[in-house]
């Protein structure tokens, strides 16, 4: 049994509609997994009921092989980190970490040499006696982080803890909360919307839309081999388009172009997708008989180091990214080609 179980998970405000449909995830020991998805696609939810802030309709929590289903949040025994660093001002950080271990009534002795720890862990010795308005918000932060960590929880939760961050100061957190995350081995969850930072800090990530979801794996597994259209569009795949299976690893679309593809399906019909990076624009005397397509270049964008092209084809107008050093105008008649270990079936 993996450490954390969340098994048939169902949430429903009104008992009309759930938020959460039968839901089912598995964490195992030291592992970080994000709850990845737009707004209102549930991960916020499900990271609720893991806290213990919402009690399920249906179904069961479970950590270490103990229920905790019914167990309220001041019992969990959890760490947990907001976007809203939530840090007491007339404390100082040293204080401020201190908190939850004095509340658990701990010896002093103690909660100075575990203050001192985690203080070393997350890079602020030199700031434990400032108060929170003098620090920046990385700092901050990190004081959040460090509070939640120095009880040594079961479980570490992270609610969007770096959407308040410039874009800079984000991948500075992600790296240290990784490498946090890594030192101490502590099971995390994570909840984002941001796939760049998601990817960059997960073991696995769950993909989440309309309360289910829709693909747990990898972010490498995610990122080539989405499994549902929604998982695709999702992460950035952009030029979609119907394919019937023929005959294992070849598929036809609605012009009769064959396409090869090494993802394998049963047969039946179903959705190509390409990244615009990955479609080539080649002389038509390279060509192959199977994955390339004629097209007319209608719209052309400047991307800095690239330019996208808005590209007509007999089975839909596909974006297409491409270097520079070769510079297409529009009404250009291309050549375009779809590799066979790009083409994602979906």
């Amino acid at each position: 049994m993996s450490y954390v179980e969340l098994k048939d998970i169902r949430v429903s405000y009104d008992n009309n509609t759930d938020i959460l449909k039968d839901l089912n995830l598995s964490i195992e020991k030291g592992e970080l997994v994000s709850l990845l998805g737009p707004s209102g696609c549930g991960k916020t939810t499900t990271l609720r009921v893991i806290a213990g802030l919402i009690e399920p309709n249906d179904g069961e929590f479970l950590v270490d092989s103990q229920n905790l289903t019914k167990v309220p949040v001041h019992k969990r025994e959890f760490g947990m980190v907001f976007q809203s660093y939530a840090l007491f001002p007339h404390l100082t950080i040293k204080e401020n970490v201190a908190f939850g271990l004095k509340l658990r009534k701990e010896q002093k002795n103690t909660i100075d040499k575990k203050v001192t720890d985690i203080l070393a862990i997350t890079g602020l010795e030199e700031l434990a006696d400032r108060y929170p308005k003098q620090l920046s918000g990385g700092q901050r932060q990190r004081v959040a982080l460090a509070r939640a960590l120095v009880i040594e929880p079961k479980l570490l939760l992270l609610d969007e803890p770096l959407s308040n961050l410039d874009a800079k100061l984000r991948v500075t957190m992600r790296i240290e909360i990784k490498r946090i995350q890594s030192q101490l081995g502590i099971t995390s969850v994570f909840v984002t919307h941001d796939q760049e930072e998601c990817f960059s800090i997960s073991d696995k990530v769950a993909v989440m839309n309309k309360g289910v979801i829709e693909q747990f794996d990898t972010p490498e597994e995610i990122y080539k081999n989405p499994k549902t259209e929604f998982v695709a569009r999702f992460i950035g795949f952009e030029n979609f388009f119907g394919l019937t299976q023929i005959e294992e690893g070849m598929y036809k679309a609605v012009d009769g172009t064959l396409f090869l593809s090494t993802r394998k399906w049963e047969t039946g019909k179903h959705t190509g997708t390409i990244r615009p990076d990955d479609i080539d624009i080649v002389a038509s005397t390279e060509a192959n008989t199977n994955n390339t397509l004629s097209g007319v270049i209608k719209v052309r964008t400047f991307l800095g180091k690239s330019y996208q092209y808005e590209i007509e084809t007999s089975i839909g107008t596909l974006l297409v990214n491409e270097a520079d050093d070769v510079i297409y105008q529009v009404g250009d008649a291309v050549t375009l080609s779809i590799p066979s270990h790009k083409l994602t079936i979906v």
